[in-house]
């Protein structure tokens, strides 16, 4: 068993790339025993748990069912990094849309993590909800600390929801798992992605070229479905026939792996503006100019719609926020054009 370190995107986590060696006489096993033999250090339960998050291929291709019998041959499995420290409260301002002694919608700024990390193990927004919270927190698991079942990358901003208790966690975690969630994002990016309106439907893995981003493979990877709608274009050429330099649309998921509309706009030729990860190319000169005048140091998207059933009380809710300063002054910079 080979390993190395990998760092996402974010910064916010450190992940170990293991190579697991399943010898021929393990071949038929059932694919998490085999595994976990030939990994002592992981238990059953962790391979059948990283399984299921898609975190281990074989030859480029994500395995989903750890029942299915196992082959001959290396298996790449991806593990999160583990975090020794207990968070610790910290006094961090929170915007709060919603709060009930279940759960608390918040909209995150960018530039917060959702979970400590290595390389970010305080100011995140587990640190900030067990300073908010405090005593009204009644434990995920036995230990007094929010449940987060969804997760927006450390530079975008929007709209999350935490529990604060154990069957608020449980059945979030289900309509996140049933992908029964209104999510809308805004996304300035660049261009304009063709056709205006349109559904991206695909399979998103780990790059095979680098393993520090995702990529949409021709397969294996999850599937992975974006709804857009372009809502407004920004400098218009002279001629009829001249693109947009730029474009505001709304990204609504009906699945959520990681980055999916980061990599689902780039998909299409649109990057969203700022993205250093997935921004291939640059933007107009003018565009340019925009960014920077507007300050904006991230990718420009935010999580601006979440709607969902309430667990415990079967309420229907449904928040919406504005962007946010630098993104609004950058759609105003960019209807100038």
């Amino acid at each position: 068993m080979q390993d190395s370190a990998d760092h996402d995107d974010e910064g916010e986590e450190v992940t170990a790339s293991l190579i697991v060696k399943v010898g021929a006489g393990a071949a038929g096993l059932r694919l998490d025993k085999a595994l976990a033999d030939a990994a002592p250090d992981l238990s059953r339960a962790r391979i059948q748990a990283l399984i299921e998050a898609g975190a281990v291929s074989r030859a480029g291709r994500v395995l989903s069912n750890g029942s299915a019998k196992a082959e001959p041959g290396d298996y790449d499995v991806i593990l999160p990094a583990l975090i020794s420290a207990t968070p610790l409260p910290e006094a961090i301002p929170l915007t709060v849309l919603y709060e009930d002694a279940e759960l608390i919608v918040i909209d995150k700024a960018a530039g917060m993590a959702a979970h400590p990390a290595p390389g970010t193990p305080d100011g995140t927004l587990v640190n900030a909800l067990l300073a908010h919270c405090g005593a009204s927190l009644s434990g995920i698991g036995g230990v007094a600390r929010p449940g987060i079942v969804h997760r927006l990358d450390k530079d975008t901003s929007g709209v999350m929801v935490a529990a604060k208790t154990d069957r608020a966690h449980a059945g979030l975690s289900a309509l996140f798992a049933t992908h029964d969630i209104e999510r809308t994002y805004i996304a300035l990016v660049r261009g304009m992605p063709l056709p205006r309106l349109g559904r991206i439907q695909t399979q998103i893995g780990r790059s095979h070229g680098d393993r520090k981003k995702m990529a949409v493979l021709k397969a294996g990877g999850r599937e992975a479905i974006t709804d857009y709608e372009v809502q407004s274009v920004f400098g218009l050429g002279l001629r009829l026939t001249d693109p947009p330099k730029a474009s505001r649309v709304a990204c609504t998921l009906h699945t959520g792996r990681t980055h999916q509309i980061r990599v689902h706009m780039a998909s299409k030729g649109s990057p969203i503006l700022g993205d250093a990860v997935y921004g291939s190319g640059s933007p107009a000169l003018p565009v340019r100019t925009a960014i920077a005048e507007a300050g904006l140091t991230r990718q420009a998207l935010h999580a601006s719609v979440l709607g969902f059933v309430h667990p415990v009380t079967g309420e229907r809710l449904r928040f919406e926020t504005e962007l946010p300063s630098d993104m609004k002054s950058l759609e105003a910079l960019l209807a100038s054009l």
